[in-house]
């Protein structure tokens, strides 16, 4: 908050004069604290129904859970119960990390090869497209593991949600009426999302019974089994991949076309992996593995960490230039090595070293930008002279076109120290809604290519590699920052600038998450067709004419956002006060998200 100056009142009562004095804040919102729990999130129901489920006496897992299940059905535009939803756990008993995957995998009889004789070589809107469902295992998972809740206790506010509606916001009506074409195209959706053949307009209550009740089902299902709390979401799982609900997905799946079989969602479970990390100036920063494109933010840091980033000055040219082609030679390694690695070897201790950062870091001009995606590294291996390494340019990849954007966020820390990240994704605008349960097949099939050499080539049982990537940091040991962000190419560039902008700038996370951002489309994009736009910069308007200037005069292909565009990111952060404790949670006005603690 920045102070302003106090004016003196007039006399009151008895002639006491009074000073008055104005507080203005430095952000457009406060930054919220507290000390017993916070939540910060993609839409502010959800925030408050997580934060509800920590003062029933929950813990952060359940809080999350409970939160990320609504976002489920206020946000249906960006995610899914049907969907994908990597997870970042920290255990306060244990002092450790883990990561549920929350990604789902190609069914046994997907394949290049099927792509191009009976697909056309693409991999279209549809059910085509579909992997195994895993957003409902993971948010399962996390309960059964870490937390404490049931599952309808975690999905109570998510049910009276769907059932009751709940009334449309601005983001979620513009994105009905953006898709309003395709979602037209599927009377299960358009029944659902289009009545009256028209988006519902913003203030009118949507209402998603059948979501309600595949979630009641689920609960059901669970309360067969209400002595025993792991038994109870074992059978809420069980419906959803071996029974009912199975089937169903299942069926409409191959009515429309698609792969998956009884046995694609029968053999599937999420697992939990270790995180990857980095340190960063004795920050502990902890990413998602490399099936993700989680290694992108560990790996910007290790590059970054050579440079004296707080002379450079916060957002200045020499600032925006050194990150962007930072960011350009990481996005070039994630294109070459990054993908499931239960299927291709990922040198990620090689791509993770620091001596491999210093290699990479005298690719860097500092006055020249590259004008398209840089060669990749090969880690482990030197590189040899780096103006040789330079004359490598590599070619125009994929087309121009529309950017795609669906995800959401929620973070939460509880009183006892544990910590939760997801990043939870799918949209209503890629495949059709299931009849009948109110939800879609996975579509993160369309984060695969259909090259065999690609890391990330579609192979039955294989993972895509996914844009959605929680991430948290430690300092000593001890959790400092929860954070991520919706956005696909976008998420870690934003998540990025967020924690530089605390770490080196001393911001708080509100301040972090409103400062202006910029990103780098310069590399092929995550989603099918793969989109290149060599180069290319996009800017937040709120920079100063002459940073902009100075960009293009060293060869970035400028483009303005408009001021907060949603394109950027919204990203939700909780800081932890390594002193006193203090939560301080952070939600970027970009979208809906918001942050609310006690």
């Amino acid at each position: 908050m920045k102070r302003q100056a106090g004016s003196k009142g007039g006399k009151r009562g008895g002639g006491a004069i009074h000073t008055l004095t104005s507080w203005v804040p430095s952000t457009h919102r406060p930054t919220i604290m507290g000390t017993r729990g916070m939540v910060s999130s993609g839409h502010y129901l959800a925030t408050l129904a997580g934060v509800r489920m920590l003062q029933q006496g929950g813990n952060a897992v359940d809080a999350g859970v409970a939160a990320g299940l609504c976002i489920n059905v206020l946000h249906p535009d960006m995610t899914n119960l049907g969907g994908v939803a990597p997870i970042m756990i920290y255990l306060a008993d244990k002092g450790e990390v883990v990561t549920i995957p929350g990604l789902g995998v190609w069914p046994q009889a997907a394949s290049v090869g099927f792509f191009q004789e009976k697909a056309g070589g693409k991999i279209p809107l549809g059910v085509l497209r579909s992997v195994v469902p895993a957003a409902a295992d993971a948010w399962i998972t996390a309960l059964d593991r870490y937390g404490t809740a049931t599952f309808a206790q975690a999905a109570e506010s998510a049910i009276e949600l769907a059932e009751g509606g709940f009334p449309v916001f601005e983001f979620l009506h513009s994105q009905i009426e953006e898709y309003q074409g395709v979602l037209s195209r599927w009377p299960s959706t358009a029944e659902i999302f289009l009545p009256q053949g028209r988006p519902p307009a913003v203030g009118e209550v949507l209402v998603q019974r059948d979501l309600a009740h595949t979630l009641k089902r689920m609960a059901a299902a669970e309360r067969g089994h209400h002595q025993e709390r792991h038994a109870g979401l074992m059978a809420a799982r069980d419906l959803f991949y071996r029974g009912d609900i199975a089937a169903t997905i299942v069926r409409f799946c191959q009515e429309q076309g698609g792969l998956l079989t009884m046995e694609d969602l029968d053999r599937f479970q999420v697992g939990v992996e270790e995180p990857v990390k980095t340190d960063y100036r004795g920050y502990e920063v902890y990413c998602c593995g490399p099936w993700c494109q989680g290694p992108v933010l560990a790996q910007a840091l290790n590059l970054l960490e050579g440079y004296d980033l707080t002379a450079l000055g916060h957002n200045t040219l020499d600032y925006v230039h050194l990150l962007t082609e930072a960011l350009k030679l990481v996005f070039a390694d994630r294109e070459q090595h990054y993908g499931d690695p239960r299927f291709i070897p990922v040198p990620i201790g090689g791509l993770l070293s620091k001596q491999y950062a210093q290699q990479r870091r005298e690719l860097i001009n500092p006055n020249q930008a590259w004008p398209e995606m840089p060669p990749p590294g090969q880690p482990g291996r030197v590189e040899g002279d780096a103006a040789a390494v330079l004359s490598r340019r590599r070619g125009p990849l994929g087309s121009s076109g529309p950017v795609p954007a669906d995800t959401s966020y929620v973070c939460t820390v509880d009183s006892r120290g544990n910590a939760f990240s997801a990043t939870f994704s799918d949209p209503i605008s890629d495949t059709p809604i299931v009849p009948g349960l109110g939800i879609t097949i996975s579509s993160r099939g369309s984060q695969s290519w259909l090259d065999s050499a690609h890391p990330s080539s579609v192979q039955p049982g294989k993972r895509p590699r996914l844009t959605p990537n929680p991430a948290m940091v430690l300092k000593d040991g001890r959790p400092f920052m929860v954070f991520g962000t919706p956005g696909g190419d976008v998420q870690c560039q934003a998540m990025l600038q967020a924690l530089l902008n605390i770490v080196e700038f001393g911001m708080d996370p509100q301040q972090a998450v409103e400062a202006p951002r910029f990103a780098t489309f310069s590399f092929p994009n995550s989603f099918y067709p793969h989109r290149y736009y060599p180069g290319r910069l996009d800017v937040e308007g709120r920079f100063p004419g002459r940073v902009l200037a100075g960009l293009k005069a060293r060869g970035h292909g400028v483009r303005k956002w408009a001021d907060w565009d949603p394109a950027a990111g919204a990203v939700c952060a909780i800081v932890i006060d390594p002193e006193t404790g203090v939560l301080k949670g952070g939600a970027d006005p970009r979208r809906f998200s918001y942050a609310l603690g006690w």
